[in-house]
């Protein structure tokens, strides 16, 4: 009787479990480059019910065997398995903003953090005070060669990652994407963004506006060949892929399965304190 308690508690833990996720999701939807987390869960063993008061026991010579016939499962409880990470690309959003950058495709970028190399799919970055080239946060975007270091602010990158600067030209950077189509003869390469990949993405781990650090499961940032690196879109930035309206839909059906077990549990309570109580009538 009282296994019906655990039962309940362990659907009301899980159901908490994935609140958590959705709510994360909900809070971060806004958040350039934020991969939505997902709560897998797996079932404690189940048991077999047989029809009770049959006389189904058949004797063999090694033993016996039971041939009731069977009414159905009995399920113990579930846990959680996993708290996982989608990394489906997010819908890309015109900013018009030559600092900013987006990818297409898989891949991470690379930037400098005082906890070490960190990963990031938000593009949205600044140019420093002493010419380098940022994070929202002050964070240095590396490229292949170390930091990104521009001498003037007169930069373009184009769909290879690839950083040239205008020997000629000192002005608007946005002026200097339409010049640079028709001017690559005056054009200095200066480097080309660090974009990694790892073995398993599924195991990075989270650290916070937006970065992710690699794992032992995970394995190492590799660099990415050029003919397999995602497009380095200027003037985007990829958004969440978060869908808000299928994260509610979810959370409406979490909050009725927490209800659900916790009306398992207030059911199993007075059904066991009904039967102390008769038993202790009689």
């Amino acid at each position: 009787m009282v296994r019906g308690l655990y039962i309940g508690a362990s659907g009301m833990m899980a159901q908490m479990h994935k609140m958590d996720a959705l709510s994360n999701n909900m809070a971060n939807v806004d958040v350039n480059g934020y991969k939505r987390d997902q709560a897998s869960f797996k079932a404690f063993p189940e048991l077999l019910i047989r029809r009770m008061r049959d006389n189904g026991l058949y004797r063999l010579p090694i033993g016996s065997a039971d041939t009731m016939p069977l009414v159905g499962k009995l399920g113990t409880g579930v846990e959680l398995n996993e708290l996982y990470t989608v990394f489906e690309q997010g819908p890309l959003k015109n900013t018009g903003n030559p600092f900013d950058l987006a990818l297409e495709g898989e891949g991470f970028l690379s930037v400098e953090t005082p906890l070490g190399e960190r990963y990031t799919r938000n593009g949205a970055f600044l140019l420093g005070k002493e010419g380098l080239l940022l994070t929202r946060d002050g964070y240095p975007v590396l490229g292949e060669k170390g930091r990104i270091s521009i001498k003037k602010n007169n930069f373009v990158i184009d769909k290879f990652g690839r950083i040239f600067q205008n020997t000629l030209y000192e002005g608007d950077p946005e002026r200097l994407v339409s010049m640079a189509e028709n001017d690559w003869e005056n054009m200095e390469y200066l480097d080309t963004l660090k974009i990694v990949n790892f073995h398993n993405i599924r195991y990075l781990k989270k650290e916070g506006n937006s970065l992710w650090k690699d794992t032992e499961h995970s394995g190492k940032a590799k660099i990415i060949e050029n003919e397999k690196k995602p497009g380095v879109i200027t003037g985007f930035l990829e958004s969440s892929n978060v869908n808000p309206v299928s994260e509610m839909v979810q959370l409406i059906e979490v909050n009725r399965a927490y209800e659900a077990n916790q009306k398992t549990i207030q059911t199993q309570d007075a059904l066991t304190g009904k039967l102390i109580n008769d038993a202790i009538k009689l």
